[in-house]
């Protein structure tokens, strides 16, 4: 998941650069959802693992 908000971030960052505005928007806005995702998924993984060791 971290993997493609990265991939995601690049796009971004290759489409701003070149003038692609639409492009850069969209693919930030898709990285920036993906890397919540991401840190939602793990602070779960986070708790259940914690409550698990008791």
């Amino acid at each position: 998941m971290l993997h493609y908000a990265v991939v995601f971030f690049v796009i971004a960052l290759i489409a701003a650069v070149l003038g692609f505005g639409g492009i850069a928007a969209s693919a930030a806005g898709i990285a920036k959802l993906l890397f919540v995702v991401f840190l939602v998924m793990a602070l779960v993984s986070l708790v259940v693992s914690l409550v698990r060791k008791r």
